[in-house]
């Protein structure tokens, strides 16, 4: 990718890692529960399970294009579609009623790290939501022409998953002030919610615009 489009997928990929959202709640669950062992171990399963659905549609997508390259191109449209209809949704949950954020620690295993790490990767790699999220949003990034499908998707995957990580872990050694954030800022989950949705929105439009005017150099 040129540095363009390289800027747009850190762009994409770090304001969606940094908005809050049920797996940030369920690691700082684990973390407030069972201490900073037990958020490490559920924010390093959480990553392992999103690798899983990063091979898995790494593959999935390289035998769409070894089919055909009009299916990829349709891949990439819905993904695009998709993409906007997410960010239409996070802005629509932005400007809804007020929710109630609750922390439960109750009933948790605060067992040793294995098991929570293994619940993790269970947890996150039956998540649907993660699958579908990687077959829309990294084909916009993917580039036939330019190598190895597989490797690309893999390498962007890997990407976004480490970019995921990062607000876990700031959650993990900060638990406590975040605690107070998310449960006294309604604002502050309303702001990422906002920005993140616009940018969704914005990424869509630009992915969408962008196929647009290649098929129409293509054809001229």
């Amino acid at each position: 990718m040129d540095t363009e489009t390289w800027l747009l997928f850190i762009a994409a990929a770090g304001t969606l890692a940094i908005t809050p959202g049920p797996g940030m709640l369920y690691v700082l669950s684990r973390t407030l529960a069972g201490g900073r062992s037990q958020g490490l171990a559920s924010t390093l399963g959480a990553a392992v399970g999103g690798s899983v659905h990063v091979v898995g549609a790494a593959l999935g997508i390289s035998a769409i294009l070894a089919t055909s390259a009009t299916a990829f191109t349709l891949v990439k449209w819905l993904g695009a579609v998709f993409l906007l209809c997410l960010g239409i949704k996070m802005l629509y949950s932005a400007f809804g009623e007020e929710e109630e954020l609750t922390i439960n620690s109750r009933g948790m295993n605060t067992g040793n790290f294995l098991p929570t790490f293994l619940q993790g990767i269970l947890s996150e790699m039956l998540n649907p939501k993660t699958a579908i999220f990687f077959l829309a949003f990294i084909p916009q990034f993917v580039r036939p022409q330019e190598g190895p499908v597989f490797s690309q998707f893999l390498m962007l995957g890997i990407i976004v998953v480490a970019l995921n990580a990062v607000p876990d872990l700031l959650i993990v050694l900060l638990s406590k002030p975040v605690e107070r954030l998310w449960r006294s800022s309604y604002r502050f989950r309303a702001g990422q919610r906002i920005t993140s949705g616009l940018c969704l929105i914005g990424l869509g439009i630009y992915l969408a615009l962008t196929d647009n005017r290649k098929a129409v150099s293509a054809g001229s």
